[in-house]
């Protein structure tokens, strides 16, 4: 079987590397993280001119009619520059389920508009206090005669600052959790901004019997939820392995240049056999990442698989990132050096859409549906 990027696919791979390499260097990152958005409003452009932002949108909508792989690729890529646009959060994560689920009048509006990047969403579901994988919700959504109305808490609210309309998961009056379309400059709706970790935005959103517009059909909207979070954690996985290829390759060619003692570090056989393992994790979390890509490429979207990747790439996200951090010595903490930006990216990276610990958990949780399991090496 044959894993390899075909011709179109790695031209769009190498098209996204140049434009983001040319946009970004540490300078040009910390500054525009600096920022009010903390992303480029002149890179996300590039990215619609160039269909990125359409990629899996079906093309009578605008889109590209891409893949999961096409995806996977620009993720990559996003990852290894450590580009700050929020293409998941934003467009591909919700943008996923106003195709899936919304109207056609709902669709033929704003799938357009999020392929031009004329419009951001964010997926509004987590809330203070939930642990994942919880898909039951405390927010509410109640009929106020011909409209409907939201109340409850959202946090975190990933780019939940620059939305302009967010896809809310409210409890339905008859049970079942559905989705809705709130504008985000609706009455009853405030929303408080920070900044995460890895330099860039989430908000906390609460609504107070905000007005809401179903996305499709007010029924419960679970398994599509599940659907979406899958897709959204390959789309994490890999853009966790660009970053880490990065941090692999700052590494390896730190340990070339920097000297001690007269030598370079790649001297050192202690070092060169920690920038091994780091190499080794590297292999092992990629090729985990694209067993989840090509299994929704095969139209299986399967949580446990999408934990099993999860797992296995936070786990490698973790050492690598602190490995990296280590060997660089001092400058590996500072803002004028790139390392320390991947550790924090990657940091975040595993605390979304469930940690390693929780992805565990599910994993085991599971083994008694098993007939039968077997331990390496026993």
């Amino acid at each position: 079987m044959n894993f390899e990027l075909d011709t179109e696919q790695d031209l769009l791979r190498k098209t996204v590397r140049d434009m983001l390499t040319a946009a970004y260097d540490v300078e040009a990152r910390n500054r525009v993280s600096d920022s009010d958005l903390g992303w480029s409003p002149e890179v996300w452009k590039q990215l619609a001119e160039l269909g990125v932002l359409g990629l899996p949108f079906a093309e009578e909508y605008g889109g590209m009619g891409a893949g999961p792989v096409e995806v996977m690729a620009v993720m990559t890529e996003m990852g290894r520059t450590l580009a700050p646009e929020p293409v998941l959060a934003a467009v591909y994560l919700p943008g996923g389920l106003v195709a899936e689920l919304g109207s056609e009048a709902q669709r033929s509006e704003l799938v357009p508009r999020l392929s031009e990047g004329d419009l951001r969403l964010a997926f509004a579901h987590d809330e203070p206090g939930s642990r994942w994988p919880a898909i039951d919700v405390a927010t509410t959504a109640t009929r106020d005669g011909d409209r409907w109305v939201l109340s409850g808490r959202k946090n975190p609210v990933l780019h939940g600052d620059c939305a302009e309309m967010l896809v809310v998961s409210a409890k339905l009056p008859d049970g079942g959790v559905g989705l809705f379309l709130v504008d985000a400059g609706a009455d009853g709706l405030t929303r408080t901004v920070y900044r995460t970790n890895d330099e860039r935005r989430g908000a906390q959103i609460v609504l107070d019997s905000a007005a809401a517009q179903p996305l499709g059909d007010a029924v419960d909207a679970s398994s599509a939820i599940t659907a979406a979070v899958v897709r959204a954690q390959a789309a994490l996985c890999a853009e966790a392995v660009g970053a880490i290829d990065a941090s692999v390759q700052l590494t390896t060619s730190y340990l070339k240049q920097r000297k001690q003692f007269g030598v370079p570090l790649s001297m050192f056989q202690a070092l060169t056999h920690r920038a091994a393992d780091m190499y080794v994790m590297y292999e092992l979390a990629a090729s985990m990442s694209l067993y989840a890509t090509m299994a929704l490429a095969d139209g299986i979207v399967d949580p446990v698989i999408a934990s099993r990747a999860k797992l296995q790439v936070g786990r490698t996200a973790r050492k690598v990132g602190q490995e990296a951090v280590q060997m660089h010595g001092g400058i590996g903490v500072t803002a004028e050096h790139s390392i320390g930006h991947y550790l924090s990216r990657l940091t975040a990276i595993e605390h979304t859409l469930g940690t390693m610990d929780d992805h565990l958990r599910v994993l085991s949780g599971g083994l008694t549906s098993y007939d039968r399991v077997e331990i390496a090496g026993v």
